[in-house]
C-alpha cells in the first residue's frame, strides 16, 4: 500500500509543479509559497479532524517535536526555493533537480539512519543522476 500512495504522491508533486508556474506568474515567490503553504495548512488539519486525530497531539513526545519543527523548517526552505527557481527557470529543468533529493535523501538515510547501501542502491543513485544532468543540459 506504501507504494500506491508513494506513487499518488509523485503525480500530485508532478502537477504541483505545473499547477505552480501558472501560478506564479507575476507573482513574488515568497509570497506564492506563503499561499501554498496557508493552503497545505488547512488541509493537513481537516484531516487531521475528518480522521478524529486531532488528540493525539498532547501524547508528542520532545523528540519528536524538535524534529518534526526540524523538518517543518527544512520544507519551508525547500518550497521556497523550489518556488524561485520556478519563477526563475523552466519547469522540466527544475523538477528533475529537485528530484536528486532522492539521491541525497539515499545518501542521509545511509549515515544518519544507518540504512543498507547496496549495489542495487548506488546503480539507482548514479541514475537518477545521470538522468538529471541528461534532462538539464
Amino acid at each position: 500500500m506504501w507504494f500506491v500512495f508513494a506513487l499518488l504522491s509523485a503525480v500530485f508533486a508532478a502537477a504541483t509543479s505545473i499547477l505552480a508556474k501558472v501560478g506564479i506568474d507575476g507573482v513574488n515567490s515568497n509570497l506564492a509559497t506563503a499561499v501554498r503553504t496557508c493552503v497545505v495548512l488547512v488541509m493537513a488539519w481537516a484531516m487531521v479532524f475528518i480522521t478524529h486525530t486531532q488528540g493525539g497531539i498532547t501524547s508528542i513526545g520532545k523528540k519528536s517535536w524538535v524534529f518534526l519543527i526540524l523538518s517543518g523548517l527544512a520544507t519551508g526552505a525547500s518550497w521556497l526555493c523550489y518556488y524561485k527557481a520556478l519563477q526563475m527557470g523552466s519547469a522540466s529543468k527544475v523538477a528533475p533537480v529537485d528530484k536528486l533529493s532522492v539521491v541525497i535523501t539515499l545518501i542521509l538515510a545511509v549515515i544518519f539512519l544507518h540504512e543498507d547501501f547496496t549495489a542495487k542502491s548506488a546503480i539507482g543513485a548514479a541514475l537518477v543522476t545521470a538522468g538529471t544532468i541528461l534532462m538539464v543540459i
